[in-house]
């Protein structure tokens, strides 16, 4: 189990690296996605194999968790995970940790119906966390868990999103086999 001491070790033995060779905190990595069945997506990272879809009621499959589900619950385990390095690393202890995101949002800019954005209107997170460290001390944790939190990082700050297209035509298709 990931407890205190692992986490903080970890934590320190991969920071005190990054000092030592800041090249080796620079990576690209990449995910795939594979659609079938006419919504149904299959995820792959690494070892990691699991279904993504939108609900019946959406014209979907409902094979698996829906997109937004799975941002909120990015958003929410990146920051339970970080709550809990620096826990670790501050020697606070937590006894029972859980986090909510509520999210906002208007399907009528998913659905083309006008021109507002597809995406979120807004969020919340609630987090519920129990400790017998003082509140002072559990707030110190949240705020530097958040600071260095990249998925919130994510949420808060426009990124540079690029894409490439490759068209494969059944003649090109053919030729290939």
């Amino acid at each position: 189990m990931a407890g205190p001491d692992i986490l903080r070790k970890a934590y320190q033995r991969n920071q005190k690296a990054l000092k030592l060779r800041p090249s080796l905190g620079k990576k690209t990595v990449s995910t795939k996605v594979r659609l079938y069945n006419g919504t149904t997506c299959e995820v792959e990272h690494k070892h990691w194999k699991f279904k993504v879809d939108i609900g019946i009621d959406e014209g979907g499959n409902d094979a698996g968790p829906g997109p937004g589900i799975l941002e909120r619950g990015a958003l929410g385990s990146c920051l339970a995970i970080g709550y809990s390095q620096q826990a670790a690393l501050m020697n606070v202890p937590i006894d029972h940790l859980e986090i909510e995101v509520e999210s906002d949002f208007d399907a009528r800019g998913m659905l083309a119906i006008d021109d507002r954005p597809p995406g979120f209107e807004a969020l919340r997170i609630k987090v519920y966390i129990e400790s017998p460290a003082s509140r002072e001390e559990v707030q110190k944790v949240i705020e530097k868990a958040e600071k260095h939190s990249p998925v919130l990082d994510d949420f808060r700050r426009a990124i540079p999103v690029e894409r490439e297209i490759t068209f494969v035509s059944e003649n090109e298709k053919k030729q290939i086999l």
